[in-house]
């Protein structure tokens, strides 16, 4: 489950500049740090990282994405159904079930 964080300036995204930031997921300690993923560009961070990651301020400029380059981005490719594979115990592993 997500929570989408209201425009504030310091909670821009990294890559884009969007303010439209969701929380995904917290660390299992609660408070250590948090990810966060942007509703634009979908760039996820961890909290914890260090700045070049997590402010705009610091993040590298020729990473740095404009709505334009999204916007004319090519389309992602679909990832492809996993193939059926023996693990070495000799079951079949498919995802994340086993069968004999």
């Amino acid at each position: 489950m997500s929570d989408t964080t209201p425009p504030c300036p310091a909670a821009l995204c990294p890559r884009c500049a969007h303010e439209t930031i969701e929380h995904i997921t917290g660390s299992p300690v609660p408070g250590v740090w948090e990810v966060l993923q942007c509703a634009r560009c979908l760039y996820m961070w961890r909290t914890s990282e260090p700045a070049r990651r997590t402010r705009r301020d610091a993040y590298p400029e020729e990473f740095m994405l404009t709505p334009e380059d999204i916007g004319t981005a090519p389309e992602v490719p679909a990832v492809p159904p996993l193939l059926k594979a023996r693990g070495r115990n000799g079951y079949q592993v498919t995802g994340s079930s086993y069968t004999p």
